[in-house]
């Protein structure tokens, strides 16, 4: 009761959360349909593809915040498909696959993908390793989905990189932050990945100081790293070789035992337009 004496309006109650937005994609039917029935009774909502094409028509229309992706989609390359959703999307992306082979692990693995599970697989692993990936992800919904004329922020480094013209220097190379551009002493431009970007940019940000794998994997792809996970040791490898391990500059790259990587050099940074 209100202190006039009149009860107090109803207070409307607050809407219920929408189910998180599953996509399962897989040529076969039979694994669809248990996936979906096994992640419905997690309370998720579960939209079953066969292909490719069907997915890249859903992100348009009604994207997920996860997908679930089988490599193995007949006259399709898996790999692609992993590829436009890092290049347009900002989703979950859980490859499940028969292919067990190591290299398609890393493959799979330094295109972005948040976690690499082989068949035949334990579904209450597999739905730990969705929520366990999903808790590391946004968790606004609405942000779950970018349009192709966003794609520069969906593969915007995982840091602030404060003003957007800026250039970070260090021995004579220089990094261009907006263009995601790197280019030695004589002005060539080195090409790099997304993910070596990414690395590189995160060792920039900290120079002089060790970082862990951990560290470095959390924020070049936005997760945790296993006991046997080397993504971050075979991106260190390419990292080198390009910054010119054989006449020794690549080493400017430090391992320390037990503990990560150390980026030597000075780091300055200076606007674009100066």
């Amino acid at each position: 009761m209100s202190t006039s004496g009149l009860p107090l309006p109803p207070t409307a109650a607050s809407p219920a959360p929408l189910p998180t937005h599953v996509a399962v994609v897989d040529d076969e039917p039979d694994i669809t349909l248990l996936l979906a029935g096994y992640l419905t009774t997690h309370g998720f909502r579960v939209t079953q593809l066969h292909s490719g094409a069907a997915l890249m028509s859903l992100m348009a229309d009604d994207p997920p915040q996860l997908v679930l992706l089988d490599l193995g989609l007949p006259g399709e390359d898996g790999f692609a498909i992993a590829r436009q959703l890092r290049q347009y999307w900002k989703c979950g992306l859980v490859i499940v696959t028969g292919r067990g082979d190591s290299v398609d692990k890393v493959v799979g693995l330094e295109i972005g993908a948040d976690d690499y599970i082989t068949k035949p697989f334990d579904l209450r692993e597999l739905a730990a390793r969705v929520k366990a990936v999903l808790r590391r992800l946004t968790p606004d919904p609405t942000a779950a989905a970018l349009p192709p004329s966003a794609v520069a922020s969906v593969v915007a480094a995982p840091q602030d990189v404060g003003d957007p013209r800026e250039q970070l220097l260090f021995e004579g190379w220089s990094v261009d932050v907006a263009a995601r551009r790197l280019s030695d002493p004589d002005g060539a431009e080195v090409p790099l990945t997304t993910g070596e970007f990414d690395l590189l940019h995160a060792f920039l940000l900290h120079p002089g100081r060790v970082l862990s794998r951990d560290f470095l994997l959390e924020h070049t792809r936005g997760r945790e790293s296993s006991p046997f996970d080397r993504t971050i040791d075979v991106q260190v490898g390419r990292l080198r070789r390009k910054l010119g391990a054989d006449s020794g500059e690549g080493l400017w790259i430090k391992s320390v035992r037990g503990a990560g990587y150390l980026f030597v050099p000075r780091v300055t940074a200076k606007r674009s337009s100066d």
